[in-house]
């Protein structure tokens, strides 16, 4: 394959997560929005467990690197909150309209 067609698959699966997280984060059960932050998550924490470290590092250098790691690996977990949070806005929003519509109709 070559790179323009790696980039579109790449680009399809982001695409496809996005609409997902969209999705379930407009559920009427707020615990479904949280599972795919939940799982990036997860995944971070699986790469700073995975770090090798050597004997010439120091403590400085280890710090470092577990930072770097754990920043870079949660991007994806803070879009998917603020897209989950984003959702959530709205339908908190909608309920909040509604419920004063129902009150003016008294």
């Amino acid at each position: 394959m070559n790179i323009t067609t790696n980039v579109f698959i790449v680009l399809a699966i982001m695409a496809g997560g996005i609409l997902l997280q969209i999705f379930l984060s407009k559920n009427e059960s707020k615990w479904f929005g949280l599972i795919l932050p939940f799982i990036t998550f997860s995944y971070s924490l699986l790469m700073v467990f995975s770090i090798a470290l050597t004997d010439g590092m120091t403590w400085w250098d280890t710090c470092g690197v577990v930072a770097s790691t754990l920043f870079i690996s949660n991007i994806p977990t803070i879009i998917l909150i603020a897209i989950y949070f984003g959702c959530r806005e709205k339908i908190r929003q909608k309920k909040a309209l509604e419920k004063m519509n129902i009150q003016d109709l008294e």
